[in-house]
């Protein structure tokens, strides 16, 4: 019996938590917007449906238990999309939803994404289903996508630190998670790699295993603005981009969790381990 279901399979988490999932001889559903690009997996099955529609996700989600929602890709109406969403589910009689939001969501966080997380998460707590949030930091693999072509990291971090986390710990995470959800209702955790570092160190990290040459540049909030007007995007996502380096300049990526280890039986990944792979 199908009583898992997973959002965003077609993605870099979403897809690491249904194939260990499959792995482990779990039958799960796959709740995607395009059937075609979901991964072929022992045990799953495949549901359509988009966040912002909500018949469609309550009849995917019908019979489910347990549902692991990878957040929406970035976009001016995601927290929309989102209650949307989770309406559905509970519509929908999902007895326990996992949300997988972000470290640090506040009301007033620096980065202005995590707001939208926070939001989310109030919604979730308004709608009285039992939760589970997974507030992953930055994500340790996409780490090099951060440099531009002529290989710098630039942004207004200053000397901040940031505890990078692996993608693979969190879909470890999340595994554990849905294997017990009972023993996880109304927890928070704050998933966070085994360090803070800044990104000078960042940098050299990328540099030393990947032999592309990074460095970073310490920009103002003014060049950072200015630096990124040429890509044409819209208001909220150029805030987006600079606020993830502000914050790390306040101090507010910096903390570091033992949820990992705790919840795994593992210890978390450092980022040089994390580009290796």
């Amino acid at each position: 019996m199908t009583t898992i279901a997973v959002t965003g399979a077609t993605g870099r988490l979403g897809g690491r938590v249904a194939a260990r999932l499959a792995a482990a001889g779990t039958h799960q559903r796959l709740v995607v917007r395009d059937p075609a690009r979901a991964p072929k997996l022992d045990g799953a099955e495949i549901a359509r449906a988009d966040f912002s529609d909500g018949e469609a996700a309550r009849r995917a989600l019908e019979g489910i238990e347990t549902l692991l929602m990878v957040s929406a890709s970035e976009a001016a109406d995601r927290v929309e999309q989102h209650r949307t969403f989770v309406d559905a589910a509970v519509a929908a009689g999902v007895a326990h939803l996992v949300y997988v939001s972000f470290y640090g969501a506040a009301p007033d966080a620096t980065f202005t994404l995590a707001r939208d997380h926070w939001a989310t998460e109030e919604h979730i707590r308004a709608t009285g289903v039992p939760f589970t949030f997974l507030r992953d930091n930055m994500y340790a693999d996409l780490l090099p996508l951060m440099a531009g072509q002529d290989g710098v990291l630039r942004g207004p971090a200053d000397d901040g630190r940031v505890s990078v986390v692996a993608i693979d710990d969190i879909a470890d995470v999340a595994v554990t998670v849905l294997g017990s959800p009972g023993e996880h209702v109304g927890a928070t955790y704050d998933l966070t790699g085994p360090e803070a570092i800044t990104l000078d160190e960042v940098a050299a990290i990328i540099s030393e295993v990947t032999g592309r040459h990074v460095t970073y540049h310490r920009e103002t909030v003014e060049e950072a603005y200015g630096s990124r007007e040429h890509y044409g995007a819209p208001d909220w996502e150029v805030d987006a981009w600079v606020s993830t380096y502000t914050a790390i300049a306040k101090g507010e990526l910096a903390g570091i969790s033992d949820a990992v280890p705790r919840l795994t039986g593992h210890p978390a990944t450092p980022l040089a381990v994390a580009l290796a792979r």
